[in-house]
């Protein structure tokens, strides 16, 4: 599965949101939307999902044009993990992922064996099942986050859009949730995901798209594009960027911080 967009641009009245948008992403692949708020991504994927209307330009799921797609036809193909969700009700884990089989069954037939298993499996390997039975208000954020996942997988969609789906989670809970995302690229989905994080953008995606004001600053691998440079121009700040493991990591550090720990290093030397 793929999407396809091509000349995107989309407009709130006359505050211009996206501004000649252009971007592929393929099957077996994450690719990450890297850029500071308000620079359209959220408005970017509610295009996506055929939310929003009135833009300019193509969207291409697996080759259709989704404005030729019903609502049930493009829940087959795509699946959304919002950045956070409050239900009116405490529905239990299991009901919660249940619920992403409802395109599976008619308005007026109750989920069957098939969409029980689907449950099951899903919870299984995200290694929750342990929570089937837990009120989904009462568990933690890295949990309830894997739960909206899991309601992803058994909706059967190849390609999935999540927004900043580390948001708000503590770092264990952010590499559990980002471990889970890279495996299920790898297994053959194809999935965008919008984030704020350059050091784990450039560690676990495959191809990042870096956005700013509503346009395309850079697009490719994270190897090829993530420079201090780009950083600068994303957050407006001065960085140094250190890479590890021979370039297969690369952390940003703040110039203040690194000058500040070159001065003490040279008046240990001095004194010394």
């Amino acid at each position: 599965m793929s999407i396809q967009v091509s000349g995107l641009s989309f407009s709130y009245g006359e505050n211009q949101v996206l501004d000649h948008v252009n971007f592929t992403a393929q099957d077996n692949q994450l690719l990450s939307i890297l850029g500071p708020n308000g620079v359209g991504k959220t408005t970017l994927f509610r295009c996506i999902l055929g939310l929003l209307n009135g833009y300019q330009g193509q969207i291409l799921l697996d080759g259709t044009d989704i404005e030729g797609l019903g609502i049930e036809e493009r829940a087959k193909l795509i699946a959304y993990i919002p950045q956070s969700h409050y239900p009116a009700f405490n529905y239990s884990v299991f009901d919660m992922v249940l619920m992403g089989t409802s395109v599976q069954v008619s308005a007026f037939s109750l989920p069957g064996k098939k969409q029980k298993w689907l449950v099951e499996t899903a919870l299984n390997r995200l290694g929750i099942n342990h929570l089937k039975n837990r009120g989904f208000t009462r568990i933690s954020g890295g949990e309830k986050q894997l739960v909206l996942l899991a309601r992803a997988l058994v909706q059967e969609a190849k390609i999935l859009i999540m927004d900043e789906p580390t948001s708000n989670l503590d770092f264990g809970n952010q590499v559990r949730v980002l471990t889970e995302i890279k495996s299920l690229a790898k297994e053959g989905y194809t999935i965008v995901q919008s984030t704020h994080n350059p050091d784990q953008t450039f560690l676990f995606s495959d191809r990042v798209l870096a956005m700013k004001e509503g346009k395309v600053l850079a697009s490719g691998t994270p190897g090829e594009i993530f420079t201090a440079d780009l950083i600068h121009s994303l957050y407006g700040v001065d960085v140094e960027m250190e890479s590890l493991y021979h370039d297969q990591a690369r952390v940003c550090i703040p110039k203040g911080v690194v000058e500040e720990e070159r001065e003490k290093e040279h008046l240990y030397q001095f004194c010394s």
